[in-house]
């Protein structure tokens, strides 16, 4: 009988060959498995760690301590970057809408206050007037049967109409008088120009009776619902005229801050109304709120 043959170079190779697959495909895959839960643990904790960066008690610790909270160590660690850029923005969204929130009530307690007295809000109230030289007679009667009308003549006709250097804001003209529309301070001015040229064909007493010394007064008074007006300013000056000269001329300003309320009325009132010249830049009377 023949001995049985072993098996065969070839055999033996294969087998090793395929002994060698198994083995690194279990390498392979111990090495994958491992990895892969050593990633995941990582991942685990890296994620855990980034959440606590921004919750827990020392997140709001850190907001109260923000700005003692800086060094050189913290500044390199990005967790505390991170909160630190988180603060500042809350910070500055906290203020923000803090800065909102306070004018906004500061907004509506000044409405309900304006409100309380009766009055809109604050609008622009001024008021410029000025003499027109082709209006001599635009003074009133010296004498006025009228109660409420104080002492001299009242000047009732001014220029409103945005000619030349007139104007009214909120402020309403009525026969020489500006109508408040606003309780508040304003301040009040008015300047009259008394000009006397001699002519010929004037009466000699008239002459006389201007050419010696005169008291020049410039009033201006308030209207309000008591039976007599009110004398708010009154500036007066003696002046005698020149026989020598050509004419005279003399110029009396006044002005003050009083306080006046909605619907009172201010008007001037001069002496010597026949001497008085409306010239535009010379007599003006005006008024503004300045509070």
């Amino acid at each position: 009988m023949l001995p049985a043959a072993g098996p065969s170079p070839a055999q033996t190779c294969g087998a090793v060959l395929v002994a060698a697959v198994l083995l690194q495909s279990v390498c392979v895959a111990v090495t994958f498995l491992y990895f892969t839960n050593e990633l995941k643990q990582l991942r685990d904790t890296y994620s855990k760690s980034g959440i606590a960066c921004l919750t827990g008690e020392e997140m709001g610790n850190f907001l109260q301590n923000l700005d003692l909270t800086e060094s050189e160590d913290r500044e390199a660690d990005p967790c505390w970057q991170v909160k630190w850029h988180l603060g500042k923005l809350i910070k500055k969204m906290m203020a923000r809408s803090y800065e909102e929130n306070i004018s906004a009530v500061n907004g509506d307690q000044a409405l309900a206050l304006s409100h309380t007295d009766g009055q809109p809000p604050a609008t622009r109230i001024a008021a410029h007037l000025t003499g027109n030289s082709n209006r001599r007679s635009a003074l009133s009667p010296r004498i006025d049967p009228l109660p409420r009308r104080g002492n001299g003549q009242k000047i009732s006709n001014w220029e409103s109409s945005r000619k030349g250097h007139s104007f009214l804001y909120n402020v309403e003209l009525r026969n020489g008088e500006l109508v408040i529309p606003q309780t508040g301070f304003y301040y009040i001015y008015s300047q009259t120009y008394f000009r006397f040229r001699e002519n010929e064909n004037e009466d000699s007493d008239l002459l006389a009776q201007i050419r010696n010394p005169k008291q020049l007064v410039q009033y201006v008074y308030k209207l309000t619902n008591y039976p007599e007006p009110i004398l708010l300013m009154k500036s007066a000056r003696t002046s005698c005229w020149s026989k020598k000269a050509e004419y005279g001329l003399y110029s009396i300003y006044q002005g003050g801050v009083f306080q006046l309320k909605r619907e009172d009325r201010i008007f001037v009132s001069v002496s010597n109304g026949d001497i008085v010249d409306m010239d535009k830049e010379a007599s003006f009377f005006g008024a503004f709120m300045i509070g």
